[in-house]
């Protein structure tokens, strides 16, 4: 049986996978421009530490918090599930990183915009918004029935309320 945005215990969930993601972003992004910028590491090395930040952050989250009635696995299992998923979103994500930063920068350098924030930042950023945007789908889409596929799932008569 498919997820189904008519039924509210679904709609809660991925209201808080989201929010999840949202806090998940916010360390992934801020790990990111504080090792580019201050550790001066480049976008592949830094946007993968930031990203196993994000990883161990958005796992306990998802356990606690979007999924509580998912307990049939135990924590150390469920946690290399979802690490599982997300190494598959880092092998999207890694390429994404690497081939689009350099156009991307290309781009902001040939606008000349006149902000405060130089090409190479907002090539960065934009970038990483990019492969964020789309590993999420992947996650969510994944982690829900795969990972937390013990939490139950609605009956065509449960859709209708």
């Amino acid at each position: 049986m498919g997820m189904s945005i008519f039924n509210q215990k679904e709609r809660v969930r991925f209201f808080r996978f989201a929010i999840v993601g949202v806090i998940g972003a916010i360390i992934d992004f801020g790990m990111m421009n504080l090792l580019t910028q201050k550790a001066n590491m480049s976008l592949v090395v830094a946007g993968t530490i930031s990203f196993i930040s994000a990883i161990i952050s958005n796992f306990i989250w998802n356990r606690y918090w979007t999924y509580p009635e998912s307990r049939s696995r135990s924590i150390s299992k469920q946690l290399a599930m979802f690490f599982a998923v997300n190494i598959a979103g880092m092998a999207i994500r890694l390429p994404i990183l690497h081939f689009a930063e350099p156009p991307m920068q290309t781009l902001f350098d040939g606008l000349k915009l006149n902000i405060s924030m130089d090409a190479e930042f907002l090539a960065k950023n934009i970038t990483l918004a990019l492969a964020v945007g789309i590993v999420m789908l992947w996650n969510f889409f994944i982690n829900r029935y795969w990972t937390y596929n013990d939490v139950d799932q609605p009956t065509p008569l449960q859709n209708a309320n």
